[in-house]
């Protein structure tokens, strides 16, 4: 078996992607934060001494998807022609469902784009809310679908 991330002197590298074809990819990924009722009420109230918590999440998730290629050693620099949020309250929880979904046209995909940008919107939720809740939980970050490239379509 052969590791596509290996070269012929078992050295790490990358893969060389400059034979594929350009087309339009799209990755969606998503994950959850569970909260406190108290930090859960903060974040809704707009009163976390770190300020507009959900604003500041969804500039961190399209931060984190943008430098993934500088965080995950194997992914290729892309240029990204979108990167879209959405986090919904979950009150019943209590905590928050982040989406993230990163498109480009190119020669490869976004799955792990979208995936970082999930985990640093959360991760930057944790950490604005941490003096009120240190027993966050962080959890189901998972790729919803992915279109475009040779391997196809995915939906979860």
């Amino acid at each position: 078996m052969n590791l596509t991330h290996l070269d012929e002197q078992n050295k790490p590298k990358m893969v060389d992607v400059s034979d594929k074809e350009d087309t339009t990819r799209i990755a969606v990924a998503s994950g959850i934060i569970e909260v406190t009722p108290q930090a859960y009420d903060a974040v809704i109230a707009n009163t976390a001494k770190k300020g507009p918590v959900l604003q500041t999440a969804v500039i961190a998730a399209i931060q984190g998807a943008k430098q993934t290629s500088n965080l995950i050693p194997m992914c290729h620099p892309l240029m990204l022609t979108s990167v879209k949020t959405d986090i919904e309250e979950l009150p019943e929880l209590p905590g928050f469902k982040l989406t993230v979904a990163a498109k480009l046209k190119g020669q490869t995909g976004v799955e792990m784009e979208a995936l970082t940008g999930v985990s640093i919107g959360l991760l930057t939720i944790y950490d604005m809310l941490k003096a009120i809740d240190k027993g966050m939980v962080i959890r189901n970050i998972q790729l919803e679908e992915k279109s475009g490239g040779k391997s196809g379509d995915f939906h979860r």
